[in-house]
């Protein structure tokens, strides 16, 4: 058994901070932001808008999507690493919120590379037997662990969440292969002390963990389903930054169309990015039934992964 994607959906905060809003915060102007990162404005959460807030607005329109009623989910897991509450978790929240008694609930903390892992566990699950669908969701509130002091952190990250729920289906539809890994001897380039409250980065290190990790992940995931690089159609990357989405696509000999992104929008939310870009790939009508998706998500831990799957919605 495998598992397919039947419903999407996301929310973003309605405040929207652009550069030229942060160049009044700290010495950087929009010309310097976009030729680095690639990023124009990014969302940022106000009054009442939580990680739990968020997922749960992601969730329901997910199932809304799917023509599914919370009332029939079996498990709800939430990837976050920017949870305002140790407990009650984040899931259980979304639970209490969207009415989905039935659910098994809990967190998951992979950081950008979350959304990922909390799909893979799901298949886990669905495949193994112990729950037939899952609603799985990377929400994130990352703009109260920047310090907007720094230039070098304050342009990247902004908030939103997004989420999909899945169901099991056919071998051979839906998930066809996954590759992922941790390298924790090198989770120092990309921290954050709760009691301090600010993200801190070496950025070079992580442009070089990204741009070799990534490509040789997806390859595996690629061999694993005995399929190519060229035989994809999209490849939904983690919205870090422009400049390792063009360095990923290089290094696999892919063109940039087939590398969509949308950080120039929201910036980098951790892992909320990849079903972000999903829901709005999925609503505007990129993906037809049939192609050949790779999600690919990394970040801090160190953390990366890479799944292939077949679209099954219309």
């Amino acid at each position: 058994m495998s598992i397919r994607i039947a419903g999407t959906g996301s929310a973003l905060p309605e405040y929207v901070r652009s550069n030229d809003e942060l160049a009044t915060l700290v010495d950087t102007n929009d010309e310097w932001i976009r030729e680095r990162t690639g990023i124009a404005a990014r969302r940022i959460a106000g009054e009442g808008e939580t990680v739990a807030s968020l997922a749960s607005a992601a969730c329901e329109r997910a199932l809304m999507d799917a023509g599914r009623n919370a009332e029939d989910v079996d498990l709800i897991i939430v990837s976050s690493c920017s949870a305002e509450q140790l407990l009650p978790c984040m899931a259980c929240q979304v639970q209490k919120n969207i009415g989905a008694t039935k659910a098994v609930c809990y967190d998951l903390n992979a950081a950008c590379s979350g959304f990922l892992f909390a799909l893979n566990s799901a298949y886990a699950y669905i495949n193994a037997g112990l729950c037939k669908n899952a609603l799985v969701v990377g929400s994130e509130v990352l703009s109260k662990l920047v310090d907007w002091s720094d230039r070098g952190t304050c342009i990247l990250f902004g908030d939103g969440a997004g989420a999909v729920y899945v169901e099991g289906c056919e071998e051979d539809k839906g998930m066809q292969s996954i590759a992922w890994g941790s390298d924790g001897m090198k989770g120092d380039v990309l921290s954050c002390n709760t009691r301090e409250g600010f993200i801190t980065m070496d950025g070079k290190a992580v442009y070089k963990f990204a741009t070799r990790q990534v490509p040789e992940c997806i390859e595996e995931a690629l061999a694993k389903a005995k399929l190519t690089a060229a035989d994809i159609d999209h490849y939904v990357l983690h919205q870090a930054n422009i400049r390792i989405l063009e360095s990923i696509a290089k290094r696999l000999s892919v063109p940039m169309e087939k590398v969509p992104h949308n950080l120039e929008h929201y910036g980098n939310m951790s892992s909320a990015t990849i079903p972000v870009l999903l829901d709005e790939m999925h609503k505007c009508g990129t993906m037809k039934k049939g192609q050949k998706l790779v999600l690919s998500g990394f970040g801090a831990g160190l953390t990366y992964g890479a799944c292939v799957m077949t679209w099954e919605m219309d």
